[in-house]
């Protein structure tokens, strides 16, 4: 995979060209200071990927990627967020443009170079990673069956004659963008909870609920510790932390915690799921969507093994087929649709 760094600092270039410098198979092949000369390179030269900064002069990042959509050029694109509310509205703003995943820019304030470079490492090899694999036509990276519970039932629901109490989502790369085209075509209340698990940094799930509420006219919040749950209003889970759901006198509560990650995440959708199964049981719809990974995998054995229902996203519409994969090699779904037929359904289970 040949790669091309887009940043005006030429510190970040650094950091993410060594980032990369010792990864199998993946070669920086070159950099840019800004989007215009970005938009050269990628004319003159193969590049499969590029990671792409958001604030730069002569052509920013949003601008980069609407023209690179305009000359119909398909090049894989990472974009580099700060993680500020205006950084965080950018980086969404990018996705629905046409970029495929974002990272959480490390601040320049109190890191030494070594350590921002770890932090860029953890955070852009994955991603990077799962973009090697598409290409090489992989459908699903491989499903570790670790914690995996054995097989309770493969019989398919269904679905058509079902009537959820409650919703559960999981997403990841390609995740906001496809949370938004279904929240825009919503175009109804709905009657039950939805809980969501995004796998983003802090402050980009704040600004990911803000929109979803927007576009829809659902009240979307991004979920609170010891927050009261109420029927037609969806949670999403804030960033860093695991989000469940538990029976309590007063009601259903969010609970929020900071424990270790799951599956390499934090959020991670299996402690959602798991946990909406222990109260909602068969009248529980569970729905996986574009995603690295396999995080939710457990989660839905979890739920179609309680006599729930389960929807994954089809191959052809992920940005990466991870998380639905992993479902779909367990046989732990009953449906696989489409993001308009995903949202042909939710609006008319939900209301």
């Amino acid at each position: 995979m040949k790669v091309l760094v887009v940043d005006d600092s030429i510190v970040f270039r650094s950091q993410i060209s060594a980032s990369l410098s010792g990864v199998e198979n993946v070669e920086v092949v070159g950099s840019a200071a800004n989007g215009r000369i970005a938009i050269q390179k990628l004319h003159q030269m193969s590049v499969d990927l590029i990671t792409l900064d958001m604030e730069m002069p002569e052509l920013n990042g949003l601008e980069t990627i609407r023209e690179m959509k305009r000359l119909g050029l398909t090049t894989k694109i990472i974009v580099f967020s700060s993680q500020t509310i205006s950084g965080a509205e950018k980086a969404l703003e990018a996705l629905a443009a046409g970029a495929d995943d974002v990272v959480a820019k490390p601040s320049a304030d109190n890191l030494d170079f070594t350590k921002a470079q770890s932090m860029i490492e953890a955070a852009l090899i994955p991603r990077v990673l799962q973009f090697l694999k598409s290409g090489r036509k992989l459908a699903h990276p491989p499903v570790s069956q670790k914690d995996i519970p054995a097989p309770v039932a493969t019989k398919k629901k269904n679905l058509k004659s079902f009537r959820p109490l409650a919703v559960v989502i999981a997403s990841s790369t390609g995740g906001p963008t496809a949370l938004e085209n279904i929240f825009f075509n919503l175009k109804c209340m709905p009657r039950l909870p939805i809980f969501i698990v995004q796998h983003m940094p802090p402050v980009f799930t704040q600004i990911l609920a803000k929109r979803l509420g927007e576009m829809s006219g659902i009240t979307v919040h991004e979920a609170t510790h010891n927050q009261l749950v109420m029927s037609g209003h969806a949670y999403l889970a804030p960033g860093g932390f695991h989000m469940t759901v538990v029976k309590e006198q007063q009601g259903l509560v969010i609970k929020l915690d900071e424990s270790p990650q799951r599956n390499s995440v934090r959020p991670a959708a299996d402690f959602l799921f798991e946990s909406a199964d222990a109260i909602y049981k068969d009248q529980l719809l569970g729905v996986v969507l574009t995603g690295m990974g396999e995080d939710g995998a457990v989660g839905s054995k979890r739920i179609h093994g309680s006599g729930g229902g389960i929807i994954i996203q089809e191959k052809e519409s992920c940005v990466v087929f991870g998380m639905p994969g992993a479902v779909f090699v367990n046989d732990d779904y009953d449906d696989i649709m489409n993001l308009q037929e995903i949202t042909n359904y939710l609006r008319m289970v939900i209301v």
